[in-house]
């Protein structure tokens, strides 16, 4: 497959304003990890800026946000690539969608993903809990792959997992100064829009906006996603995301966790 080439000045010709929310999906124990280590919630806030001092840096342009926000910006090498990033020292990529449904649909994949490289893991008894927050995003400069010329190439934006179309398409993107990368979800089964937010300017708050509780359960029929309010419930098949060769080799009959 040919790669579509992407110069700088086709780049800005596409550049637009976006301004937005996105969602993205954190496992709900952030709140709490670290309390069930100490005493008192003293004890917790002074073990949280001990973890605090022994992690990297934030950028300049990130120290103003909430950990939530920022920590995408933080971690460097990247152990692995991702859509819009390679791995290695490369610079952070916050990922979120428009619509919680979509998120939700992006966290079972990788649920999915995480059991399929994992058969000898059992599914949780339980559901897990999650948090989906909401942040607030407005650039002046966003791409968006699914119109106007860049939906041209969207076989290659949308690729399962070959991502080096859309990594390459970042750094140019980062070149030329844009903020926000706007794409089509390929896990969403409803046709959910994802934003790639390539730097921290492009938040409009410094705080999550908005926080739903969900529960995701996996085990042998896929899997249920259920939000309690405004109370929503999503099923997810065994068959959900099958195109992605990655899951081929599921194993789906395997004995919940004791």
């Amino acid at each position: 497959m040919s790669r579509p080439i992407l110069t700088p000045d086709a780049l800005l010709s596409e550049e637009r304003p976006y301004a937005g929310s996105a969602w993205r999906f954190v496992e709900a124990q952030h709140r709490v990890s670290t309390l069930k280590l100490v005493d008192s919630l003293a004890e917790q806030e002074a073990l949280e800026h001990i973890l605090e001092a022994t992690k990297p840096p934030l950028p300049q342009d990130c120290q103003h946000l909430n950990y939530l926000l920022a920590t995408p910006f933080r971690y460097r090498p990247y152990p692995q690539g991702s859509r819009f990033r390679r791995a290695g020292l490369t610079a952070g990529v916050w990922y979120g969608a428009e619509r919680a449904e979509a998120a939700a649909a992006e966290m079972v994949f990788y649920r999915f993903l995480f059991y399929a490289d994992s058969p000898d893991t059992p599914f949780p008894d339980d559901a897990a809990e999650y948090t989906a927050i909401c942040a607030e995003i407005a650039t002046p400069a966003a791409l968006d792959l699914t119109s106007g010329a860049l939906a041209a190439n969207r076989t290659q934006w949308t690729h399962l997992t070959d991502y080096a179309p859309c990594q390459a398409l970042a750094e140019t993107a980062r070149a030329v100064g844009a903020e926000v990368i706007r794409y089509a979800s390929v896990r969403d089964p409803a046709g959910g829009i994802n934003l790639a937010v390539l730097c921290c300017r492009a938040f409009a708050s410094p705080e999550p906006t908005e926080r739903q509780t969900w529960r995701i359960r996996i085990g042998r029929t896929g899997a249920q996603a259920l939000r309690e309010h405004p109370r929503l419930g999503l099923e997810f098949a065994i068959n959900a995301f099958a195109p992605d060769p990655r899951l081929a080799g599921m194993i789906w009959q395997r004995p919940r966790a004791r």
